[in-house]
């Protein structure tokens, strides 16, 4: 009896742990997605300070490193349904931000979609 107990509560507790994450996680379209240029958890922590940075080496000092560039990361994350990653509410950005509360005001001078960004940097 004991054994039937211990086995409902793990399952119970498992339903439980699965809904929890489900119910606090955002439903993202990652695009072609793949191996990213940094440990994904520690991407969504500090994408933005990466970003910023990257932002003052290209502008203030000229440095184009593509490694943490926004055109490289609208290049992998556009969805393969419409090249973007904020077009749908389930888009790359758009997903996350509005989860969390957050305006996105990058895409306010550049644009969300993989051929955008493709013809941006080709027009160099």
């Amino acid at each position: 009896m004991l054994k039937l107990i211990a086995v409902m509560m793990a399952l119970c507790s498992c339903s439980i742990a699965n809904a929890a994450e489900n119910a606090f996680t955002p439903k993202i379209d990652i695009g072609k997605g793949g191996q990213c240029v940094e440990d994904p958890q520690w991407m969504r922590k500090n994408h933005m300070h990466v970003l910023k940075h990257q932002r003052d080496e290209t502008v203030h000092e000229g440095i184009r490193d593509d490694k943490h560039s926004l055109k490289n990361c609208i290049e992998c994350h556009a969805s393969t349904k419409d090249d973007s990653v904020i077009a749908r509410e389930d888009s790359f950005c758009v997903a996350c931000h509005r989860f969390e509360a957050v305006k996105i005001d990058c895409f306010e001078c550049h644009s969300g979609t993989r051929k955008s960004a493709w013809l941006q940097r080709s027009a160099k």
